[in-house]
Order: C-alpha cells, then structure tokens, then sequence
C-alpha cells in the first residue's frame, strides 16, 4: 500500500510538471503572439490619408512604437518562470547589459557585412563608396525622418519587441536552436500589414499580396539570424546593428551585376557573392561565441 502510495504520489508530481511546462509553453507563444499583434495594430491606431512615407504619419508611428516600447517588457516580466530571476535580472533578459557590449557592436556588424560582401563591391563598383565620404551625404541623411526610422527606430524598436522581449519567453520551454525558429515568425506575420500600405497607394491586391509574401520570407530568415546573435550573444545591440546594416543594404540585387557588359567584371562580381556567403557560413560560429560577450545565459539548454 505505502509503495503504490508513493508510485501515485510519483507519478502525480511529474504528470503536475508536465503540465505545468505545457501551460508554460503556451503561455509563451500565446504572449509572443499578442506582443506581435499589439504591435502591429499600435501602428494603425491613427487615421491618416497620407501614406507610411509622409512625416506626419512616421512621427505618429514613432509615437506608438515608443508605448510599444514600454509595454512590451511588461509581457515578458510576468511571462517568465520565476526561476529566471534567480539567474538574470530583468535588464539582463532584455540583452541590456555592461560586458561585452564592444564586442557585441562591432562582431555582427563585421560578420553581416562578410555575408553583405557581393553588393558592397557592387556599390564600390558604381562609385556609391564615393559619396559614403561626403561629410554632407550624411548630414543631409541625418536630417530626414525616413533615415532615423528605416536605420534607428524600426530596427530598435523591432528588435526590442521581436527579439528581446520575445525570445527570453521561448527559451523557458525550447531549446535555443527551436526558439530561434520560431521566433522570427511572430516578425515575418507581422510584415503583411504592409498589404494595407500598398493597397492603399494604388497597388492591385494580388501583387501586394505576392510582395508581401517575399518580405515574409526574407524578413523570416533575417528574423532567425537576429534571434541567433541575441541569443548568442546575449546583447540586443547586436541584432539592432545587423538589422540596421541591413536595412541600410536592402535586398541584394543581382540584376545590377547582371547588367554588367564585361564578362570578367560581372564574373568576378558573381564570385563575390558566393565568397560573401561561404566565408559567413565559416565565421558565423567563431564570431558568435558566446564567450567572447561574456554570455552564460541564453545558449544553453537549461535556461531554467
């Protein structure tokens, strides 16, 4: 009798466990899909007949990504197990901390301009290398709102939301490889809301629909490359970096090295992009080690 007692009491704990890291998990993913619900809709809170691009509906949008901002945390805060703040505190979870933030800054900008090194000889080619030396090239971008939103606030407040505010809630209950996976696909979703933009301005539905479904693919791998460097690295500079990078570059365009009259050029050119591509592949491990950043909080498997 005291046996079978103590094999019910046994089993009872662990099927209680189970459960408990079920609700966990779907808390997680549930909070993750409202953070990305709430975010979008934050942008769509004005009425406006101007389109994304017009400065009065950019510094609206500034204004709801900044509330965004500060709610988000708020999701993550009572999301997370409470043995995690054993480990970190919350500032630490949101990739907000003092060591090996250098490293963090300057690592995954290298590393992303190794995988961008096709379309900046491609620049370089065109003579863009040029302007990029013109101290009022850069004045005159500073001074425009859609450079402060595409290069700094869109890629913040994206990687605030998406990454550090999201992943921390994933990794209570998936391994960190699983997490970065699905984590970008909150970002990816979260990119169709530029259908209503384009229909908008005049485009036929079916191809916003068809470009849309381009960003989400893009947008999904570039989302899964950002939450591998938080996760790696343990920084939310170092996403912010690649994604401001990126959105820099924009997609590479290979019809610029297509249009290219000479066959060694536009060869040599082509090589580059597969250089840039199989040298980031080789490096993305070494320079993401989390010992360089000083992490030994997220890229475990015990995160809790």
């Amino acid at each position: 009798m005291d046996r079978d007692t103590s094999n019910q009491h046994q089993y009872g704990v662990m099927e209680t466990a189970d459960r408990n890291t079920d609700f966990s998990c779907i808390t997680a993913i549930l909070s993750c899909f409202v953070l990305s619900v709430m975010y979008v809709a934050s942008l769509y809170v004005w009425n406006s007949p101007y389109s994304r691009e017009h400065p009065s509906v950019i510094k609206k949008r500034f204004f709801s990504v900044f509330i965004m901002s500060l709610i988000s945390p708020a999701l993550l805060y009572f999301g997370m197990n409470e043995k995690v703040f054993q480990k970190a505190t919350i500032w630490e979870l949101l990739g907000l901390r003092w060591p090996g933030l250098i490293q963090a800054i300057i690592m995954p900008l290298l590393l992303t301009m190794i995988l961008f090194l096709g379309p900046i000889c491609v620049q370089g080619f065109n003579g863009l290398w040029r302007l990029y030396t013109e101290p009022m090239y850069w004045f005159g971008s500073v001074r425009t709102i859609i450079w402060w939103r595409n290069l700094v606030v869109a890629p913040l407040a994206e990687e605030w939301t998406f990454r550090a505010c999201m992943l921390p809630l994933l990794l209570q209950c998936f391994t960190p490889t699983t997490a970065i996976f699905i984590c970008p696909l909150f970002f990816g979703v979260a990119h169709f809301h530029h259908v209503v933009d384009r229909v908008k301005a005049g485009m036929n539905l079916k191809h916003a629909l068809f470009i849309s479904c381009f960003q989400f693919a893009f947008t999904t791998l570039f989302g899964a490359y950002a939450a591998f460097l938080f996760a790696k690295t343990g920084h939310l500079a170092a996403p912010f970096t690649a994604h401001s990078f990126c959105n820099h570059m924009g997609c590479p365009d290979l019809s610029e090295v297509v249009a290219v009259k000479d066959p060694l050029k536009r060869a040599g050119l082509f090589s580059l992009f597969v250089i840039g591509l199989v040298a980031w592949c080789f490096l993305l491990t070494p320079m993401t080690n989390p010992r360089l950043f000083y992490n030994n909080l997220f890229w475990h498997k015990n995160f809790i």
